[in-house]
């Protein structure tokens, strides 16, 4: 009720400032003299507010100033204020927000209703307002706070159309998180009831006796079923959804409150046997004809397919076993239901993307042996790649166009890290690049090979000895952990928490070992084998008290179940020492690069691909247990809906 009661002062607020926007503007067009409004912005003064330490959490903030302004603009000035009075509100600069601090009049309105100096804050989540806000701070650090005992109502930023735009959405979210969390009140006092209706049914049966009803008038007169608090605040966020959200729209308003999940087709699972199968014969195929023609050997090309299809895979038995224990992966990841991927799917673009792979090369193998030229054979990779990279930005709504676009948003928010706001999303996908470093390796190798056979740049040769591209394989190398990194150091930008400082240690410390690893690969001598060792066991050991420790919640020597956590979704516990043990071996599999352990029957390049290959199912076995321990914490939390932050804020609440 009191959330309610927040959000209905927020909508009040947010009307008001939308109103009197709109009012500003046909003003504007009607009228000759435009200098007080230019380019659809409220020229209101706003002066910045002083930096505070939750700047991470509320991102860009500002105040309306009641300070020096034209006449012309006095009297908007004063139509703000009177239509924010009315809900207690005020905007008020610097100096008046002392006096009220000191118990001046300053502090009260006509209706001697407290005024609060409002402030705006809308998250940093995009790399310009992260931008703007840093640039605020450092101004309001070297210009503004010496000058904060003058009078106030210098320039400042301004309020527009857009952050007006930004807060309308947060506020929405707020309505739409209110009404899930009713909604689940509602189930809860459901199912409490039937639990009880059974449970008294049950000691009927036993004892023989008729009880039940008047037990049954007792339950019901308990508030958690008698109150109808929760159904009457559902219809009223759904009446004031209808009106400043969806256009009058109640049908445009239940698919933002309850959305409709999407329904489970059995042709998904037909085609994904269907596939399989092709898959099967296909590649059964190719070897036959790979060994009958002498050529079968593992490529970059492949590599490349293999890895990014190995991990598809992985993800859908992960998506599989979070269904099968119940773990909410769309809550954690905050995916909407009504177009989340499901594990069937998932098997399905893994199943479909390997077929075609393999069906190309048994065409690049025929098309070889019927005489065509290498270059015009070649061609064949490089062409697949283009037809996935064109299905994965296709904009039509077909192939899983929610997803497609959510990841492409995911993978840009991890490309400008850390101008975006990290969420938990971006941390998992980030993670996994760690473990695909092989692949973007094979890509920059593969990239290389196209340009040197397509446009005649460099020789082939080039690929693998020259300068410029022995370079960026350490970038290359470095990148996944570099953005990992910078997500920690925003989290504690944010956050203040140093184990964020703790966890990007970690991956520095990722980029030193990678580093020395390349190094020694060119360099074998003593003394860098020594260098690779003390880096390498140093990562590996911080690598894996944060798995277990951290990531998994295990290791807890107070724990009830011993040397694991309290709460277990996995019934064996033997599960997860197997799971420990695993873990370590799969994570030592750096010594083989060290040691260069090379078996007679089997390639170099095959060996490293069975390396990677152990790595994505590494990181695959690792997610399960990443996601059941935040799982298990946000029940622990009883946290069931997304905390939703409001624009408009009291300053002085600070």
């Amino acid at each position: 009720m009191q959330r309610g009661d927040i959000l209905n002062k927020q909508l009040d607020i947010l009307m008001d400032l939308k109103r009197i926007l709109s009012e500003n503007r046909r003003r504007v067009k009607s009228s000759s003299n435009n200098s007080s409004v230019s380019g659809g912005v409220f020229s209101r003064s706003w002066s910045s507010s002083p930096r505070s330490s939750d700047f991470s959490e509320s991102g860009l903030e500002s105040e309306l100033a009641g300070g020096e302004t034209p006449k012309s603009e006095q009297s908007e000035t004063e139509e703000v204020i009177a239509a924010l009075e009315k809900n207690g509100v005020s905007f008020v600069n610097s100096n008046t927000r002392t006096k009220m601090k000191k118990g001046g009049s300053g502090g009260n309105n006509n209706n001697n209703k407290p005024k609060m100096a409002l402030r705006v804050d809308i998250p940093a989540t995009t790399p310009t307002r992260t931008i703007t806000a840093v640039t605020s701070m450092l101004w309001e650090d070297l210009i503004n706070n010496p000058k904060k005992g003058e009078s106030g109502g210098g320039g400042g930023d301004h309020i527009n159309r857009k952050k007006i735009q930004c807060a309308e959405k947060m506020i929405r979210s707020a309505f739409v998180e209110l009404y899930r969390g009713l909604g689940l009140l509602k189930t809860y006092s459901s199912l409490n009831m039937v639990a009880f209706t059974k449970i008294l049914k049950k000691f009927d049966k036993v004892a023989n006796q008729q009880a039940s009803p008047s037990y049954l008038r007792e339950v019901k007169k308990s508030h958690f079923i008698s109150s109808d608090k929760a159904v009457r605040l559902m219809d009223e966020v759904e009446c004031i959804f209808t009106k400043h959200f969806a256009n009058n729209d109640r049908k445009k308003t239940m698919k933002f409150l309850r959305p409709q999940q999407q329904k489970e087709s059995h042709m998904v699972t037909f085609f994904v046997g269907l596939f399989t199968g092709c898959f099967v014969s296909l590649f059964s195929v190719y070897a036959i004809l790979a060994h009958l023609s002498g050529i079968f050997s593992p490529t970059t090309g492949r590599s490349v397919f293999a890895l990014l299809s190995l991990h598809l895979f992985m993800y859908g038995c992960n998506l599989f076993m979070w269904k099968a224990t119940r773990i909410n992966h769309n809550f954690i990841f905050e995916f909407q239901p009504s177009n989340s991927l499901k594990y069937r799917d998932s098997f399905l673009i893994c199943t479909t993307f390997m077929t075609s792979v393999v069906g190309a090369m048994v065409i690049h193998l025929l098309l070889r042996a019927a005489g065509f030229s290498p270059s015009q054979v070649d061609a064949i990779p490089g062409v697949l790649i283009l037809i996935f990279i064109a299905l994965l930005i296709c904009p039509f709504d077909i192939l899983y166009r929610p997803t497609r676009y959510y990841f492409l948003r995911i993978m840009r928010n991890i490309a400008c890290s850390p101008l975006y706001k990290v969420l938990l999303v971006d941390i998992f996908m980030a993670d996994q690049l760690t473990s695909q470093i092989p692949l973007l390796r094979h890509m920059e190798s593969t990239t290389c090979y196209f340009i040197a056979g397509t446009f005649k740049t460099h020789r082939y040769e080039t690929c693998n000895s020259g300068k410029l591209y022995r370079d960026l394989v350490y970038l290359i190398s470095f990148l996944p952990y570099y953005w990992r990194a910078m997500q920690c150091l925003r989290r504690y930008i944010e956050e203040s928490d140093v184990n964020q400082l703790a966890n990007m240690g970690k991956y520095v410390s990722a980029m030193v070992a990678a580093g020395a690893r390349l190094t020694y690969a060119k360099k074998e001598n003593h003394l860098w084998f020594a260098i690779v060792l003390v880096t390498s066991a140093f990562a590996t050991i911080y690598q894996l008290y944060w798995d277990f420790v951290k990531d998994w919640g295990l290791l807890n020597p107070k724990s009830k179940n011993k040397w694991l956590r309290d709460d277990l979704i996995l019934k064996n516990k033997s599960i997860y020492y197997m799971s420990i043990g695993l873990n370590v071996v799969l994570r030592v599999a750096w010594v083989e690069t060290v040691m260069g352990f090379r078996f007679r029957m089997v390639e170099s390049r095959m060996l490293d691909f069975f390396l990677a290959s152990l790595e994505v199912i590494r990181r695959g076995h690792w997610n399960f247990y990443r996601l059941e321990n935040e799982h298990v914490s946000n029940v622990g939390k009883c946290k069931a809906v997304k905390p939703v932050t409001v624009p408009f804020r009291d300053a002085d609440s600070d």
